[in-house]
């Protein structure tokens, strides 16, 4: 019995035993299909550059991306209309995780907000700033776009309130309010159009009742004191007083903002003669911008905090788009295979904050606004491409 049980044990032992493990692991690498196994391969090559990306500061050939590169446009409202039209991902048509309500409301929401492009925007896009800032200037004048500027949020580059808009669209906003009657409509586009440069009129130039009509849809807010407090977004040391030195540039000549805007007259002695103007001065303004200004806040603050994970605070752009997009499986087709077999294909985008909180917003999009304002900064990796950094 033993000389029989003895050599069995050997044998599996010495013999058989490494081998068979072997075997049952060729077993099932021959067993599962290719595309089965070229996924997992795929996944834990994932997860091993994630870990990586995460810990390890990432490669720098000293090289900084820019996106201007990318673009040949020759004028500032193509620019404009390119940044417009691809300010959201389409909704998906299969498995959205979206009800029809929820679609609908996400559609309407994108519906209503405001043509407002942002300065930012068009620096990260535009070769030349200060070719911009000229013809910007030169189209204001010519009734082409307006200036719109929102106090109190941010200084400089960084600010969610400084931004144009097509005057073009703007009338088309005020002609097809309903609350506002025709008369009304067309004496805000008179004084609109004979103020071209200007982001405040008098008080004079309407009566109460317009004034109270006009507010109510949007088109007027009252001029509020200056804050000279950073915003969230602004660069280290920023100040009402440094944001004087550059208004001559970013602004039209002879116009408030080249002398500073509204916060010039804060530091001439204290200011008293400001109080006395605001009294009897509203802004032009558009229907909804606060719903604009606040998506591009929390989208600014979403993306940084995506950048944050990393220890070096720096990530490649396909991981991070992989982040923002929320792990969704962008592939259809893709996604029935996995879950055919069974596999993980992502959560539902319905399910992400891109769809949640930020309407679908692109990450495209996004990446050229923390661009263009300073907030973060793209660089060659020469091995995983492009990534991008908080500065």
């Amino acid at each position: 019995m033993s000389f029989q049980a003895t050599p069995a044990r050997s044998s599996r032992i010495t013999k058989s035993r490494k081998p068979s493990v072997a075997a049952a692991l060729g077993m099932r690498r021959s067993i599962s299909s290719p595309s089965t196994a070229s996924p997992r391969r795929k996944s834990s090559q994932g997860a091993k550059s994630t870990t990586h990306d995460d810990d390890e500061q990432l490669d720098d050939t000293g090289v900084i991306a820019s996106l201007a590169a990318d673009l040949n446009f020759r004028d500032v409202p193509q620019y404009m209309e390119y940044i417009r039209n691809r300010m959201f991902s389409d909704i998906p048509e299969k498995n959205a995780g979206m009800n029809s309500t929820r679609i609908a409301e996400t559609l309407n929401y994108r519906k209503a907000l405001p043509p407002i492009v942002t300065l930012a925007h068009l620096d990260a896009l535009c070769t030349s700033s200060t070719k911009t800032e000229r013809e910007i200037a030169e189209l204001a004048k010519a009734g082409i776009v307006r200036r719109v500027i929102i106090p109190n949020r941010g200084i400089g580059v960084t600010s969610v309130g400084d931004g144009i808009a097509s005057v073009q669209e703007w009338e088309r906003l005020v002609r097809s309010h309903t609350s506002l009657g025709p008369d009304i409509q067309t004496k805000y586009m008179s004084v609109l159009k004979s103020n071209p440069t200007s982001s405040t009129i008098s008080s004079t130039a309407f009566t109460p009742i317009e004034v109270a009509s006009l507010s109510a849809a949007g088109f007027l807010t009252t001029a509020t004191a200056p804050d000279n407090r950073s915003s969230l977004f602004a660069m280290p040391g920023s100040s009402g007083l440094s944001s004087l030195s550059t208004a001559g540039s970013r602004h039209a000549s002879g116009s408030i903002g080249a002398v500073g805007g509204a916060s010039a007259t804060q530091h001439m002695h204290g200011g008293t003669g400001q109080r006395a103007a605001i009294a009897t001065h509203y802004n032009f303004s558009l229907p909804n911008t606060g719903s604009h200004t606040k998506l591009i806040i929390e989208a600014r603050t979403h993306l940084l905090n995506l950048l944050k994970r990393s220890k070096f605070k720096e990530a490649p752009l396909d991981l991070l788009r992989e982040r923002w997009d929320g792990g969704i499986l962008g592939n259809e087709d893709i996604a029935d295979k996995k879950k055919a077999r069974g596999e993980f294909a992502g959560i539902l985008p319905g399910r992400t904050k891109k769809w949640k909180q930020i309407h679908g917003l692109r990450f495209e999009w996004i990446l050229e606004e923390c661009v263009g304002a300073g907030l973060i900064e793209l660089f060659e990796t020469g091995s995983v491409g492009r990534a991008a950094r908080i500065i």
